[in-house]
Protein backbone atom coordinates (compact mmCIF):
# COMPACT_ATOMS: atom_id res chain seq x y z
CA UNK A 1 0.00 0.00 0.00
CA UNK A 2 2.61 2.19 0.52
CA UNK A 3 3.03 2.94 -3.12
CA UNK A 4 -0.09 4.37 -4.00
CA UNK A 5 0.72 7.94 -3.15
CA UNK A 6 3.08 7.95 -5.91
CA UNK A 7 1.15 6.00 -8.22
CA UNK A 8 -1.61 8.53 -7.72
CA UNK A 9 0.71 11.76 -8.16
CA UNK A 10 2.17 9.54 -11.29
CA UNK A 11 -1.72 9.49 -12.90
CA UNK A 12 -2.43 13.20 -11.98
CA UNK A 13 0.66 14.39 -13.76
CA UNK A 14 -0.72 12.87 -17.02
CA UNK A 15 0.28 10.21 -19.68
CA UNK A 16 3.81 10.23 -20.74
CA UNK A 17 5.16 9.11 -24.12
CA UNK A 18 7.18 6.58 -24.23
CA UNK A 19 10.24 7.97 -24.82
CA UNK A 20 9.69 9.79 -21.34
CA UNK A 21 8.94 6.68 -19.53
CA UNK A 22 12.03 5.15 -20.33
CA UNK A 23 13.39 8.11 -19.27
CA UNK A 24 11.73 7.93 -16.11
CA UNK A 25 12.67 4.45 -15.40
CA UNK A 26 16.72 5.25 -15.93
CA UNK A 27 16.29 7.89 -13.36
CA UNK A 28 14.57 5.63 -10.91
CA UNK A 29 17.16 2.64 -11.29
CA UNK A 30 19.65 5.28 -10.72
CA UNK A 31 17.87 6.44 -7.56
CA UNK A 32 17.06 2.72 -6.42
CA UNK A 33 21.19 1.76 -6.72
CA UNK A 34 22.42 4.86 -5.16
CA UNK A 35 20.15 4.14 -2.35
CA UNK A 36 20.79 0.21 -2.26
CA UNK A 37 24.76 1.52 -2.17
CA UNK A 38 24.06 3.30 1.18
CA UNK A 39 21.60 0.94 2.69
CA UNK A 40 18.63 3.32 2.58
CA UNK A 41 16.29 2.42 0.04
CA UNK A 42 13.10 2.32 2.12
CA UNK A 43 14.12 6.06 3.61
CA UNK A 44 14.80 7.21 0.42
CA UNK A 45 11.78 6.49 -1.46
CA UNK A 46 9.21 7.45 1.38
CA UNK A 47 10.99 10.66 1.27
CA UNK A 48 10.81 11.22 -2.25
CA UNK A 49 7.15 9.92 -2.33
CA UNK A 50 6.20 12.31 0.53
CA UNK A 51 7.62 15.35 -1.46
CA UNK A 52 5.69 13.75 -4.85
CA UNK A 53 2.07 13.88 -2.36
CA UNK A 54 2.85 17.05 -0.29
CA UNK A 55 4.32 19.44 -3.16
CA UNK A 56 3.78 17.85 -6.05
CA UNK A 57 0.09 16.65 -5.52
CA UNK A 58 -1.07 19.61 -3.73
CA UNK A 59 0.94 22.47 -4.98
CA UNK A 60 0.11 21.68 -8.74
CA UNK A 61 2.28 25.13 -9.74
CA UNK A 62 5.45 23.65 -7.95
CA UNK A 63 5.17 20.83 -10.37
CA UNK A 64 5.30 23.62 -13.08
CA UNK A 65 8.14 25.39 -12.00
CA UNK A 66 10.33 21.91 -11.94
CA UNK A 67 9.22 21.73 -15.42
CA UNK A 68 9.75 24.94 -17.00
CA UNK A 69 12.36 25.64 -18.95
CA UNK A 70 12.98 28.98 -17.93
CA UNK A 71 13.50 28.23 -14.63
CA UNK A 72 17.41 27.38 -14.69
CA UNK A 73 19.34 24.89 -12.85
CA UNK A 74 20.64 27.31 -10.16
CA UNK A 75 17.64 28.23 -9.40
CA UNK A 76 15.59 25.04 -8.89
CA UNK A 77 18.95 23.40 -7.09
CA UNK A 78 17.91 26.85 -4.90
CA UNK A 79 14.30 26.06 -4.27
CA UNK A 80 15.36 22.33 -3.49
CA UNK A 81 17.63 23.13 -1.20
CA UNK A 82 15.29 25.42 1.11
CA UNK A 83 12.65 22.94 0.19
CA UNK A 84 14.33 19.95 1.62
CA UNK A 85 18.04 20.09 2.95
CA UNK A 86 18.20 19.05 6.45
CA UNK A 87 14.93 17.62 6.11
CA UNK A 88 15.80 14.93 3.94
CA UNK A 89 18.83 12.13 3.99
CA UNK A 90 21.57 13.12 1.65
CA UNK A 91 20.72 10.58 -0.94
CA UNK A 92 17.52 12.29 -1.49
CA UNK A 93 18.60 15.46 -2.14
CA UNK A 94 21.36 13.90 -4.09
CA UNK A 95 18.72 12.74 -5.91
CA UNK A 96 16.68 15.94 -6.06
CA UNK A 97 19.86 17.91 -7.77
CA UNK A 98 20.60 14.67 -9.79
CA UNK A 99 17.02 15.79 -11.50
CA UNK A 100 17.21 19.68 -11.42
CA UNK A 101 20.50 19.34 -12.79
CA UNK A 102 18.99 17.34 -15.75
CA UNK A 103 16.20 19.32 -16.16
CA UNK A 104 14.12 15.77 -14.82
CA UNK A 105 12.12 17.68 -12.10
CA UNK A 106 8.93 17.97 -14.37
CA UNK A 107 8.58 14.08 -14.49
CA UNK A 108 9.88 13.88 -10.64
CA UNK A 109 5.88 11.78 -9.86
CA UNK A 110 6.87 9.13 -12.56
CA UNK A 111 10.58 8.42 -11.58
CA UNK A 112 9.11 7.92 -7.87
CA UNK A 113 6.25 5.43 -9.09
CA UNK A 114 9.28 4.14 -11.52
CA UNK A 115 11.51 3.52 -8.74
CA UNK A 116 8.56 2.06 -6.29
CA UNK A 117 7.69 -0.37 -8.77
CA UNK A 118 11.70 -1.46 -9.31
CA UNK A 119 11.84 -1.93 -5.67
CA UNK A 120 9.08 -3.49 -5.42
CA UNK A 121 10.20 -6.31 -7.78
CA UNK A 122 13.65 -6.71 -6.53
CA UNK A 123 12.55 -7.40 -3.04
CA UNK A 124 9.98 -9.90 -4.75
CA UNK A 125 6.68 -8.22 -4.26
CA UNK A 126 4.24 -7.43 -7.37
CA UNK A 127 2.32 -4.51 -7.85
CA UNK A 128 -1.26 -5.36 -7.19
CA UNK A 129 -4.41 -3.13 -7.82
CA UNK A 130 -7.57 -3.87 -6.21
CA UNK A 131 -10.71 -1.68 -7.41
CA UNK A 132 -13.60 -2.09 -5.32
CA UNK A 133 -17.13 -0.62 -5.56
CA UNK A 134 -16.69 0.85 -2.14
CA UNK A 135 -14.23 1.99 0.49
CA UNK A 136 -12.61 -0.89 2.10
CA UNK A 137 -11.11 -0.37 5.99
CA UNK A 138 -7.32 -0.91 7.18
CA UNK A 139 -8.32 -4.32 8.30
CA UNK A 140 -10.67 -5.59 5.27
CA UNK A 141 -7.88 -4.56 3.10
CA UNK A 142 -5.50 -6.34 4.77
CA UNK A 143 -7.62 -9.63 4.74
CA UNK A 144 -7.95 -9.47 1.33
CA UNK A 145 -4.16 -8.97 0.32
CA UNK A 146 -3.60 -11.63 2.59
CA UNK A 147 -5.69 -13.66 0.70
CA UNK A 148 -4.80 -13.00 -2.65
CA UNK A 149 -1.51 -13.24 -1.79
CA UNK A 150 -2.44 -17.01 -0.41
CA UNK A 151 -4.20 -18.28 -2.99
CA UNK A 152 -1.75 -16.84 -6.02
CA UNK A 153 1.44 -17.81 -4.59
CA UNK A 154 3.03 -14.32 -4.34
CA UNK A 155 3.84 -11.78 -2.51
CA UNK A 156 1.72 -8.13 -3.08
CA UNK A 157 2.45 -4.30 -3.13
CA UNK A 158 -1.25 -3.48 -2.94
CA UNK A 159 -3.13 -0.20 -4.06
CA UNK A 160 -6.37 0.23 -3.09
CA UNK A 161 -8.84 2.90 -5.54
CA UNK A 162 -12.47 3.03 -5.83
CA UNK A 163 -15.10 3.21 -8.29
CA UNK A 164 -18.63 2.45 -7.87
CA UNK A 165 -19.28 1.26 -11.33
CA UNK A 166 -17.34 -2.03 -10.94
CA UNK A 167 -19.00 -4.94 -11.71
CA UNK A 168 -18.94 -7.10 -9.21
CA UNK A 169 -17.37 -5.20 -6.43
CA UNK A 170 -13.90 -5.91 -7.13
CA UNK A 171 -11.43 -5.75 -9.92
CA UNK A 172 -7.68 -7.15 -9.03
CA UNK A 173 -5.06 -6.37 -11.67
CA UNK A 174 -2.04 -7.85 -10.72
CA UNK A 175 0.90 -7.36 -14.04
CA UNK A 176 -0.40 -8.81 -17.40
CA UNK A 177 -1.71 -12.27 -16.44
CA UNK A 178 -5.75 -12.10 -15.94
CA UNK A 179 -7.70 -14.53 -13.51
CA UNK A 180 -11.23 -15.55 -13.18
CA UNK A 181 -13.18 -16.71 -10.39
CA UNK A 182 -12.34 -20.60 -11.58
CA UNK A 183 -8.65 -19.98 -10.25
CA UNK A 184 -10.40 -17.77 -7.17
CA UNK A 185 -12.37 -20.67 -5.58
CA UNK A 186 -10.12 -20.41 -2.51
CA UNK A 187 -11.64 -16.15 -2.21
CA UNK A 188 -15.24 -17.29 -2.00
CA UNK A 189 -14.85 -16.70 1.45
CA UNK A 190 -14.34 -12.78 0.71
CA UNK A 191 -17.70 -12.19 -0.28
CA UNK A 192 -18.90 -13.11 3.08
CA UNK A 193 -16.34 -10.45 4.58
CA UNK A 194 -17.10 -8.19 1.92
CA UNK A 195 -21.09 -8.21 2.26
CA UNK A 196 -20.54 -7.34 6.02
CA UNK A 197 -18.87 -4.23 4.37
CA UNK A 198 -22.27 -3.80 2.49
CA UNK A 199 -20.60 -3.84 -0.81
CA UNK A 200 -23.68 -4.77 -2.33
CA UNK A 201 -21.96 -5.57 -5.59
CA UNK A 202 -20.76 -8.80 -4.76
CA UNK A 203 -23.75 -11.08 -5.50
CA UNK A 204 -22.84 -14.61 -5.19
CA UNK A 205 -19.69 -14.35 -4.08
CA UNK A 206 -18.44 -14.12 -7.22
CA UNK A 207 -15.17 -12.02 -8.04
CA UNK A 208 -13.56 -10.22 -11.37
CA UNK A 209 -10.21 -10.84 -11.55
CA UNK A 210 -8.37 -8.68 -14.29
CA UNK A 211 -4.79 -8.45 -14.30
Amino acid sequence: MSNANATSAARDAGPLDIGAERVAKVYAQAIVEAADAKGCRREVLAELRELVRHVLSAVPRARDVFASPKVTAEEKATIIDRMAKGRVLPTTLHALHVLARHSRLGIMAEVVAAAERLSDALDGRRQAVFTTAVPLDAATQERLVADVSRSLAVTLAPTFVVDPSVLGGLVVRIGDTVYDQSVATGLIRLGDRLKQRSIRALQNGEFTWQV
